[in-house]
Order: C-alpha cells, then sequence, then structure tokens
C-alpha cells in the first residue's frame, strides 16, 4: 500500500523540525500560517494529513517550497532534479531569518540577471544572420 499515508511522519517531523530551526513556536507557527494550535500539533506528530491548502500556508510560513512540503506529504514524488537553492537555505539554522531572506533575495537577482544576459545573447545570435557566411576549418 503507498501514497500520503505512508509519510504522514515524514512531513509533520520536518514541519516540526523545520519550526525549531526557525526558532518559532508551535503557537507562533499556527499564528503565521492561519492552522489552529491542536491541529498544527496533530500534523506535527503525524496524526492528522494535511490538505495541499494547508501545506501551501505553512510553506509560507516555514520559508519553503509548497512542492518541498508536498514532496514530503507523499503528494508529489521526489523531484529527479538537483535540490533547489531556496530550500537549502531556507533549512540552513546557522543564520537567521533576516539573512536567509537576503541570501534568497541576492540569488534570484543573480538568476535574473543571467536569464537577461542569456536573453541579450539569443538575441544578438539572432539578429546578426545578415547574410553572411563564416568558413571556420580548413575545408
Amino acid at each position: 500500500m503507498g501514497g500520503p499515508t505512508e509519510r504522514l511522519p515524514d512531513v509533520g517531523a520536518f514541519i516540526r523540525d523545520r519550526r525549531r530551526a526557525m526558532s518559532l513556536s508551535l503557537r507562533k507557527l499556527s499564528e503565521l500560517a492561519g492552522v489552529s494550535n491542536p491541529y498544527l500539533s496533530q500534523i506535527e506528530r503525524g496524526v492528522r494529513k494535511p490538505s495541499a491548502e494547508i501545506l501551501n500556508a505553512l510553506s509560507h510560513a516555514l520559508q519553503v517550497s509548497a512542492e518541498t512540503l508536498y514532496v514530503q506529504a507523499g503528494f508529489l514524488d521526489e523531484p529527479d532534479e538537483r535540490p533547489r537553492v531556496e530550500d537549502a537555505i531556507a533549512l540552513d539554522d546557522t543564520i537567521g531569518d533576516n539573512h536567509r531572506r537576503m541570501l534568497v533575495d541576492l540569488y534570484r537577482t543573480f538568476q535574473r540577471e543571467h536569464a537577461a544576459r542569456a536573453g541579450a545573447d539569443r538575441e544578438s545570435d539572432e539578429s546578426d544572420d545578415d547574410g553572411n557566411v563564416t568558413v571556420t576549418g580548413n575545408g
């Protein structure tokens, strides 16, 4: 038998560990996510199965991607791709929340700049097609 119910302790433990790494009380996280304190406690203990909507609210409060929680809950399969940098930063409990936000903002700025440069390079390659032929090699 497979499915989300087998993974419930995983998502609960993940949420609890992330909450503790962020130095949040159960009550504070429940306020941030808009989830009742008893319900959140049951999720952390693996007693209750959170909906995708609750996981989404918790992901914002815990500063992790919703996909990360969906995988933990068994709603999504493990991604075949490499882990997201934002998730690694969010899980790092050796720095404070402000520094984590600053790192994520900086990383996203670098991504935008890289995408803009790549787009400009593609445009210049395409506009360079003026009918001239470039010959390479000894042919």
